[in-house]
C-alpha cells in the first residue's frame, strides 16, 4: 500500500478493516428515556471542563435505545448529560456513556471523542412501567423507573432540547502517553422527526461501582421524566475549544 493510499482510506483503525463504516449515521426509531435529577453543585464543578459553564445544578440521566441504526445496527446506551453554557450558549455536556456495541464505541470514541465504555444497558417495559437498568459485569449501576406514557409532552419542548448543541472532550495521547489532540467538541442532532413523547412519575437509583462511577453525581431529587422515540442523524462535530492549541 502506498503512502497516498493510507492517506486517502485512513479514516478509522484498523486501516484495512474499520470497526465502522464512512458517515452520516441515520436513526430510526430511536428511543430514549431521560430522568433529570438535582445533584451536588461541588460534584459538577468536578466533573465539569472550562470553558463550560455549569448552567445549573442538575443532571440528564439518559437511556437511549437504538435498534435500527446505519453503520452502527442495533445497541442500547445510558449515561448522564450535563446543562452547561459556552460563550453564552445553552447546551449539554456528555459526562458518561456506556454501551454494549463495539462499533459505535470505536466510532463514537475516534470521531467525536463520545466517553463510551463497554457494559451491558436495558430498556424495557414491564407491564405499566418503563425500566432502564446499568449492568457493569454482574453489578447494579443504575436502576431507573417511569410510569408508562402517562400523559403526552408538548413537541416544540423536546425539539428544542434535541436542537440544542452537545459538547464533550475528545482526548487521543500521543505515543509516547503524552496529551496530544484535547479539544472541546461541540456537535448536533439533525433532521430530526419527533414521533411521539410522553412524561409520567419516575424514580432513579445510581450506586458505587469503580469504573461506572455515574453514582459520583449523586441524585438529590427527581425533577422529571422524559419518554420520546425519534428518528435523526448523528451530525459531525466541530472544534469548540483546542487546549493543545500550539
Amino acid at each position: 500500500m502506498k503512502i497516498d493510499d493510507v492517506r486517502r482510506t485512513a479514516y478509522s483503525m484498523p486501516l484495512t478493516n474499520p470497526s465502522f463504516p464512512r458517515g452520516p449515521y441515520r436513526f430510526f426509531n430511536r428511543e430514549y428515556f431521560i430522568v433529570t435529577y438535582r445533584t451536588d453543585p461541588e460534584a459538577l464543578a468536578a466533573v465539569v471542563p472550562e470553558p463550560l459553564e455549569v448552567a445549573d445544578a442538575v443532571v440528564k440521566y439518559e437511556f437511549i435505545r437504538m435498534p435500527d441504526s446505519t453503520g452502527f445496527g442495533d445497541y442500547t446506551e445510558t449515561g448522564q448529560v450535563i446543562p452547561v453554557r459556552f460563550k453564552g450558549e445553552e447546551g449539554v455536556y456528555v459526562h458518561s456513556m456506556y454501551l454494549d456495541d463495539e462499533g459505535p464505541i470505536a466510532g463514537g470514541r475516534e470521531l467525536w471523542g463520545f466517553p463510551k465504555k463497554l457494559a451491558s444497558p436495558k430498556i424495557a417495559v414491564e407491564s405499566d412501567v418503563l425500566v432502564g437498568t446499568l449492568h457493569y459485569g454482574s453489578v447494579l449501576c443504575a436502576s431507573a423507573t417511569m410510569g408508562y406514557k402517562h400523559r403526552p409532552v408538548d413537541h416544540d419542548a423536546v425539539l428544542k432540547g434535541m436542537k440544542a448543541p452537545n459538547f464533550m472532550l475528545k482526548i487521543i495521547p500521543h505515543v509516547d502517553g503524552s496529551p496530544w489532540i484535547c479539544e472541546l467538541v461541540r456537535y448536533y442532532l439533525e433532521d430530526i422527526n419527533l414521533k411521539e413523547a410522553w412524561t409520567g412519575p419516575a424514580a432513579l437509583g445510581l450506586f458505587p461501582h469503580a469504573l461506572a462511577d455515574v453514582a459520583r453525581l449523586p441524585v438529590r431529587e427527581v425533577v422529571s421524566a422524559l419518554h420520546f422515540k425519534a428518528d435523526l442523524t448523528l451530525g459531525l462535530g466541530t472544534v469548540a475549544f483546542d487546549y493543545m492549541a500550539r
